[in-house]
């Protein structure tokens, strides 16, 4: 095997569930891996050594960036999930591109610092706040699509319809910007912004659709949206039953559950992903199960929100793979989120494992590369994308445990500030705890969330 700047040796690295000690890790210029070659006791010559648990790279499988400038703001005082809601529309209210690009740029900066390789953004803020479109049409898109490029990391970019403010109802002042004002209006948008990332040849964007809810996509709408996303093989998202307000305005509406009213307009399937799911009977579980829908939790947010707890291990059970979201970004930490599945069941049940620590490590590698339509990451095995993250063993959180138990050390002890290495399509994006590419991210955050705040 010839060697080259793209050959890394791990001192350790998480092969298909198993910790193995030296490992050599050899990256084409096409940013695939060529070769995994463990029982590699040293480094080869002129391979990068990557101290600590080398795993696969993280997936971020559902984000808002803009909600990163609430942080720590919305944190004061009460409330519910619906009075946070209008703090957020505030602060929807004073983007434009220019400020969506610097905010997302220093976002997923700080992702990538946290070892995200790739973001799924659940984008919906498309037009001027007035509902007027951008010229042009996609400059919001595009600006996150370029933020992601700048930061390093990998995006699905989940064009969301979004036409009503609740069933049967148009969307408010606040949510104009967010309406293409039809179904048919949305899916023209759509493939234009798909239509410019494919052109751009950049190799690391993908488009996908969301919708946002059943109360924000009509139910005649709801099959539309699905069609496009299957059509064009590409990932479909969206927010299930976070609020049980939500789920007795669908009953009395349509006199069913939103994942019933889903299922029978075919939304739901193996490519579809449910972000959330907190609030679920038992019929809705069988259906997303035998569906083999996929399920996107984000313990943080759900906490910090006072949303609930999902039934993560009974959707499990029933057949649904699990991913993991930052959502909010009250934190940016897919270990917080990993493990928090696991402590959320145990809450719940008084008793303790529901979940392996591998299994939680799948759904914040495979399972959220899985469910943004990059099925060929997740895996550190020839074939695979050179996409991979590298947490420190000898941290005052990680130090200590056995190897063989690194697994668990990482999954329930590190944090976000463990990251040491984040590599993406072979290129080293953080280098020793640090961004290579934004060398400002924690100013450039504190500008524009500063500005923000200030603009009327």
């Amino acid at each position: 095997m010839s060697l080259s700047a793209q050959t890394y040796w791990a001192e350790h690295a998480w092969l298909n569930g198993t910790v193995e000690p030296g490992v050599v890790l050899a990256a084409a210029d096409t940013g695939y891996l060529t070769a995994v070659r463990p029982e590699t006791p040293e480094p080869p010559a002129g391979a990068v050594t990557l101290r600590g648990l080398t795993i696969p790279g993280l997936a971020n499988a559902h984000s808002h960036f803009f909600h990163r400038a609430l942080r720590a703001t919305v944190q004061t005082g009460g409330g519910t999930f619906w009075t946070w809601r209008e703090g957020m529309y505030h602060t929807a209210e004073r983007l434009d591109p220019d400020s969506c690009h610097e905010l997302a740029r220093a976002v997923y900066a700080e992702m990538a610092l946290a070892g995200i390789t790739c973001v799924g953004e659940f984008h919906y803020v498309h037009h001027g706040p007035d509902g007027e479109p951008y010229r042009p049409r996609h400059a919001m898109g595009q600006a996150l699509l370029a933020a992601a490029e700048e930061a390093g990391i990998r995006i699905t970019l989940l064009d969301t319809c979004y036409l009503s403010s609740g069933f049967g109802q148009p969307p408010t002042r606040q949510q104009r910007r967010f309406s293409d004002g039809s179904v048919d209006a949305w899916a023209e948008r759509a493939d234009g912004l798909r239509a410019a990332a494919l052109a751009s040849g950049d190799g690391r964007a993908r488009v996908g659709a969301a919708i946002h809810s059943v109360r924000a996509v009509p139910a005649d709408a709801l099959s539309t949206v699905a069609g496009w996303a299957r059509e064009r093989r590409a990932p479909l998202h969206l927010h299930l039953s976070e609020q049980p307000a939500e789920n007795d305005a669908c009953r009395r509406a349509h006199d069913r559950t939103p994942t019933r009213l889903l299922s029978d307009h075919g939304v739901l399937g193996p490519h579809t992903t449910a972000v959330h799911a907190t609030h679920l009977t038992e019929d809705d579980i069988a259906l997303l199960g035998r569906s083999a829908t996929r399920i996107c939790l984000c313990p943080t947010t759900e906490r910090d929100l006072a949303d609930g707890m999902g039934p993560a291990a009974r959707l499990r059970r029933a057949g649904s793979p699990l991913c993991l979201g930052s959502d909010s970004h009250a934190a940016i930490d897919l270990f917080e989120e990993a493990r928090g599945i696991e402590l959320h069941e145990r809450l719940r049940t008084r008793t303790r494992g529901h979940f392996t620590a591998a299994q939680l490590l799948r759904a914040a590698t495979e399972g959220g590369h899985a469910s943004l339509g990059w099925p060929e990451a997740g895996r550190l095995e020839p074939g695979a994308l050179a996409d991979f993250t590298t947490v420190a063993l000898d941290s005052i959180r990680t130090a200590g445990p056995p190897t063989h138990l690194a697994t668990e050390a990482v999954v329930y002890a590190a944090t976000a500030a463990d990251v040491r290495h984040t590599v993406v399509a072979g290129r080293h994006v953080v280098r020793d705890g640090a961004h290579q590419l934004v060398h400002d991210a924690a100013r450039s955050l504190s500008r524009t969330v500063t500005r923000l705040r200030r603009a009327r």
